[in-house]
C-alpha cells in the first residue's frame, strides 16, 4: 500500500480527477495549498502597484492505493496534470504501515476497496 501525493495546478483538477476515475481511482482527498519550487517569485500589478507573488496556489491530493493501483495512479496524474511548464508540480510516493476503515473496522487493501453503498 502507499499513500499518493499530488501538488498539482488548481486549473489541471478536472482532467486530473476525470484521468483518476478512467483508472479505477475513487477515494481522494484534496486540499488547497500554496507554495513555490522551481518557479520562485513572479512580479504582479495590482491597482498600479507592483509586487512579487512567492506562493503560488495549488491543489494537494491525496490518494491511498494497493500496490496494483500506484502505477496507473501515477500515470494518469503525470498525464493530466503536465502542461509543460514550470510549476506543473510534484507526486510524492510514501509506503503505508497501515489503513482501517473507521465504519467497518476493514484493514488494509480491504479498507482501500470502493464502496457499493
Amino acid at each position: 500500500m502507499k499513500l499518493i501525493t499530488a501538488i498539482i495546478r488548481p486549473k489541471q483538477l478536472p482532467k486530473v480527477k476525470e484521468a483518476l476515475f478512467t483508472a479505477g481511482v475513487r477515494g481522494i482527498t484534496l486540499s488547497k495549498v500554496s507554495g513555490h519550487g522551481g518557479q520562485g517569485g513572479m512580479v504582479e500589478q495590482y491597482r498600479g502597484t507592483q509586487y512579487v507573488v512567492e506562493f503560488h496556489e495549488k491543489v494537494r491530493i491525496s490518494i491511498a492505493v494497493s500496490e496494483e493501483f500506484v502505477e496507473p495512479t501515477i500515470d494518469a496524474i503525470v498525464q493530466s496534470a503536465r502542461t509543460g511548464k514550470v510549476g506543473d508540480g510534484k507526486i510524492f510516493v510514501q509506503p503505508l504501515e497501515r489503513v482501517i476503515r473507521i465504519r467497518t473496522g476493514e484493514e488494509d487493501t480491504e479498507a482501500l476497496t470502493p464502496v457499493a453503498s
